[in-house]
């Protein structure tokens, strides 16, 4: 195995991507297929340590606890029982309800509509008690850490990502909701399989890529993706505290069953984190040291403090998620092979 077989497995699915791998600050690979450098791809949930990553850097700044219950900060989020759900158990995918709507299709349904989206997770009921089981906010993690965000400090969540981390570490073209200016430059999704032929419709209007999603909505380029996890590596070049990201490393589930994606995870507080030997984002070659986030098996990053290395891949092409997650998971090891020292 080496940087072919990287090649050859980054673009089989066809259409678009861009993969980007770096060790330390070298890119000792990258590969475009399909599109041009500063094309823009949706990420899907690669976009949750943003948000994730915000509402530490609020706790690092005293301005909230990370064990306060929502409610402290936003009073209409108690409603149904909800009153004890802390903002930790949001990060861990612990909130007790996953879905605001109670259902998946619900959520999506209304995830381009801000108010609607935040009013449902007011009302929403809990399918578990808080803090028991792992189960993966789709959808509803981005908008209560997103309205807790602007709640507490005043700016809208979009608005937080730009100002603290996209600006000040030179993403430009890192964007939570895309600017209408820059519509000509977004990649269009495509469906893999006729199955996902409603997430293609829906993920490629213009009314959702424009939409303020904090849980996927991050458009971007894999060089700002590579530029930011390895400025995370590095300590967070002054910008964002080291205790920032340690705290979203941090375990919070280690090898059990999320209720909602239906198999094991290795979760952090706001990444997911690498799972030895399991068919998962980061590979069966991965160690537990790293971290990252894939998107709905559509995009992939990590990064690993043991090897000093980052990979992202961004591509265009919806697959069902059992055949994405095996896809992405063989990626992530063909990587790690072609940067193994050879003997």
């Amino acid at each position: 195995m080496g940087w072919d077989a990287v090649a050859r497995v980054a673009a089989e699915r066809g259409h678009a991507s861009s993969t980007i791998v770096m060790r330390g600050d070298d890119v000792v690979f990258e590969q475009l297929v399909g599109a041009a450098p500063n094309d823009l791809f949706y990420t899907f949930s690669v976009s949750k340590p943003f948000t994730a990553l915000a509402i530490h850097l609020l706790a690092h700044r005293g301005q909230l606890d990370l064990d306060d219950s929502v409610a402290d900060y936003w009073p209409e989020y108690a409603m149904n029982r909800k009153s004890s759900v802390t903002i930790r158990q949001v990060l861990a995918h612990r909130s007790g309800a996953p879905y605001s709507t109670g259902q998946a299709v619900g959520d999506a349904m209304q995830m381009a509509d801000w108010q609607a989206s935040v009013h449902a997770a007011e009302n929403a009921h809990l399918r578990y008690q808080p803090g028991a089981v792992v189960a993966y906010g789709l959808l509803s993690f981005g908008f209560i850490l997103g309205e807790l965000v602007r709640r507490v400090d005043g700016r809208t969540i979009d608005r937080f990502i730009d100002d603290e981390f996209a600006r000040p570490l030179g993403l430009a073209d890192t964007q939570l909701g895309l600017m209408a200016d820059a519509w000509e430059r977004h990649v269009r999704l495509m469906a893999g399989r006729a199955v996902e032929h409603i997430r293609e419709t829906a993920f490629n209007r213009r009314a959702v890529r424009e939409a303020v999603i904090p849980a996927a909505g991050i458009q971007t380029t894999a060089r700002d993706l590579a530029r930011f996890y390895r400025v995370l590596l590095r300590g967070g070049d002054g910008i964002i505290p080291p205790d920032v990201v340690a705290g979203a490393r941090e375990l919070s589930a280690d090898g059990e069953l999320d209720h909602v994606i239906g198999h094991t995870m290795r979760w952090g507080t706001g990444f997911q984190l690498g799972f030895p030997g399991r068919v998962r984002p980061m590979g069966t070659h991965a160690n537990e040291s790293m971290f990252g986030h894939n998107g709905s098996g559509v995009c992939n990053v990590w990064a690993d403090p043991v090897n000093d290395t980052v990979l992202v891949w961004l591509n265009s092409v919806i697959l069902p998620r059992r055949s994405a997650l095996a896809h992405i998971s063989r990626l992530s090891d063909v990587v790690i092979e072609a940067l193994a020292p050879t003997s």
